[in-house]
């Protein structure tokens, strides 16, 4: 409480008439980040909720600690075991908090930096959508990725993402999987291959799973070792935060608890994953194509399950009524599978078929209100 009064000791400073009222915004923002906002409604309110917008942004970024924390642990191990090394628990887990500390360093100095010059200029107070975003970006990339380029990548996604369409609550786009989308365009040797998945072992292969799988099916996961069992628990190449379904599954729990994530969009998108799927085992030519793949082992290969929870879902880039939310969901799910079955040079399909449905979403939800105010006007 003391240091809440010294800091609000300085707030004359910055209000209209002060000697610093050029940097209000910047105050201002500082103020709601740190502290509840004192410009909450006294009177005539409809309806009366603590959750704010800081407190409703920060459920995803609890429910990304499991996938965080497993993570920073897989780092660790991918990198001994490449090595032929045996080592405990904690150094595993300081090799791979090392490795993941700068680029959320980078993610969230280079992205709340923008912000803050963003509400500066416009002369409005930062919104708390960041805090979600700058989780997400560095568990989407690789762990080689240079520092550099992911600064470019949260700079691209911050300004072009998010500030050019006004700011948190109006982007079109899930700003996170445009970050990946402009590294893997612009420098895709650094988001592709065998190279990039493990940190400091240069001369040794870490293929992924769903690339393994897409080359020769079935039988080229066996002859690398993948097993269903690893590929649930996450001791398996990948993006630092994709890899374990374990995690990933704890973060939806707490997402569909608070009611923060739409289940209608995870149980869509999986239904529509798993119908492509099954198709593709259906019509697969032999046991060493990418189609003959079972489904129960696509689901749980590559980012499908991390971008259906903690993306697909995204409020913002979404659908917003409730049958949008199913068709979005079953398209996302539906073409992911498809990018990976026909489409060999791209395995992974989910960040452009995530992004392509957020174009898209505006338009589901007005066929879907368009369809029934027609139904409305007939029954009348």
């Amino acid at each position: 409480m003391a240091k809440y009064n010294r800091t609000h000791k300085l707030n004359p400073k910055f209000e209209k008439g002060g000697s610093m009222y050029w940097l209000h915004a910047t105050a201002d923002s500082f103020d709601t980040f740190l502290y509840a906002p004192s410009t909450c409604t006294s009177s005539g309110s409809h309806v009366r909720d603590c959750v704010d917008l800081k407190r409703w942004m920060i459920i995803p970024v609890i429910a990304m600690i499991p996938a965080v924390l497993f993570g920073m642990w897989n780092i660790g191990y991918q990198h001994f075991v490449a090595l032929g090394q045996h080592v405990g628990f904690w150094p595993i887990v300081w090799f791979g908090f090392l490795k993941i500390l700068p680029m959320y360093l980078v993610s969230y100095i280079v992205g709340l930096g923008i912000e803050f010059i963003s509400s500066q200029i416009h002369g409005k107070e930062l919104n708390e959508g960041y805090l979600v975003t700058g989780m997400l970006i560095p568990l989407i990339m690789p762990v080689n990725v240079p520092l550099w380029m992911l600064a470019l990548a949260v700079a691209f996604a911050v300004i072009f993402g998010k500030e050019v369409f006004g700011g948190t609550g109006m982007n079109i786009w899930n700003p996170a999987l445009l970050a990946r989308a402009f590294i893997f365009f612009s420098y895709p040797s650094h988001m592709t291959g065998d190279k990039v998945w493990v940190a400091g072992v240069d001369a040794v292969s870490g293929a992924t799973p769903l690339a393994v799988a897409s080359a020769g099916g079935m039988q080229g996961l066996a002859d690398s070792g993948y097993s269903i069992l690893g590929m649930c628990l996450g001791t398996i190449p990948g993006s630092i935060g994709e890899t374990s379904v374990i995690a990933i599954a704890l973060g939806a729990l707490i997402l569909l608890i608070t009611g923060v994530g739409s289940w209608k969009i995870m149980l869509s998108s999986i239904i529509g994953f798993c119908c492509i799927a099954g198709l593709g085992n259906l019509l697969a030519p032999n046991a060493a194509s990418a189609m003959a793949v079972p489904f129960y082992y696509q689901l749980v290969m590559g980012g499908f399950l991390f971008g259906t929870v903690f993306m697909a879902t995204d409020p913002v880039t979404s659908c917003q009524t409730e049958t949008g939310k199913w068709i979005f969901g079953f398209l996302v799910g539906a073409m992911c599978m498809t990018v990976r079955l026909f489409n060999p040079g791209y395995p992974e399909g989910m960040m452009l078929s995530i992004l392509l449905m957020n174009t898209f979403a505006p338009l589901i939800d007005w066929l879907v209100v368009n369809a029934n105010v027609k139904k409305r006007m007939r029954r009348a």
